[in-house]
């Protein structure tokens, strides 16, 4: 199936590893030319270098911290000085911390909110206008499966990626129009140091080791494992491309049926 990616150009936050690196990796693969940024200069280098010598793409590198406004104007606008124009825009940010509903302070909300929601809303206000110049594009938000059932300990994530969920649902809505789609797709719990770092968190406040607290999140997954970063970059490369051309507004699941909320 020819997913008519092929020239097109993408912009990937937070790609240095993980879901976000799988994403560049898996847009790059079908003939994309990307742009990849992390918070660290040495990271994102060695995560595009990976991801050109694997594909042959054309693929930039950008340091930038995706929680100052200016930061993000500046790269999207980097994206289109070095390719020309923007196609895709995949937002993506590392998770918050985890903790107590009631006792989040001020100051981790607010970095929270920075990180995992203002990110969404500035970097897709800087795209809007080079999409809109092609009467066409792709915004895809990774969020969580928080967003359908709620995960305890992660209050931050749980509110603040439910927040991208009506953004972007508004924004489906109001740029449909322009031939922009706009869809998030929520994971469940895959292999990367996230959920590593949930596993060790977890581990700790059980008195158990890593790898018990692993298996007893695997038992709750029904396909019995956790994800690999190429099967949610899958659904990604498809939502951006020309075969989902009538699918916006939505989110979709990708966690092996563990989240057992049907809306």
């Amino acid at each position: 199936m020819d997913l008519e990616l092929k020239g097109k150009v993408a912009f990937v936050a937070a790609s240095s590893k993980g879901l976000g690196k799988a994403c560049a990796l898996g847009l790059a693969a079908e003939g994309a030319r990307v742009a990849m940024c992390s918070r660290s200069q040495e990271a994102i280098d060695a995560a595009a270098h990976e991801v050109a010598a694997q594909t042959g793409a054309e693929v930039l590198a950008m340091e930038g911290d995706v929680r100052d406004p200016e930061v993000c104007e500046r790269l999207v606008q980097e994206t289109v000085n070095r390719f020309g124009r923007l196609d895709v825009l995949i937002n993506n940010a590392g998770g918050p911390p985890t903790g107590p509903a009631a006792e989040m302070t001020d100051d981790q909300w607010q970095v929270a909110f920075e990180t995992n929601l203002m990110s969404a809303v500035r970097l897709t206000r800087a795209a809007v206008p080079h999409m809109r110049k092609g009467r066409a594009g792709r915004i895809i938000n990774i969020t969580s499966s928080g967003v359908r059932s709620v995960i305890p300990g992660l209050v931050l994530s749980n509110a603040l990626r439910a927040g991208i969920i009506n953004f972007a649902k508004t924004l489906a809505i109001e740029l449909g129009p322009d031939g922009i789609l706009v869809n998030n797709v929520a994971p469940g719990r895959f292999a990367t140091d996230r959920v590593a770092e949930l596993d060790a968190i977890n581990a700790e406040k059980q008195g158990i080791s890593v790898e018990e607290a692993a298996r007893r999140q695997v038992a709750q997954i029904p396909v019995g494992r956790y994800g690999r970063p190429d099967e949610l970059a899958s659904v990604v490369v498809f939502l951006a491309s020309a075969r989902a051309s009538f699918v916006s507004g939505q989110t979709i699941l990708i966690d092996g049926a563990a989240t057992r909320a049907i809306f």
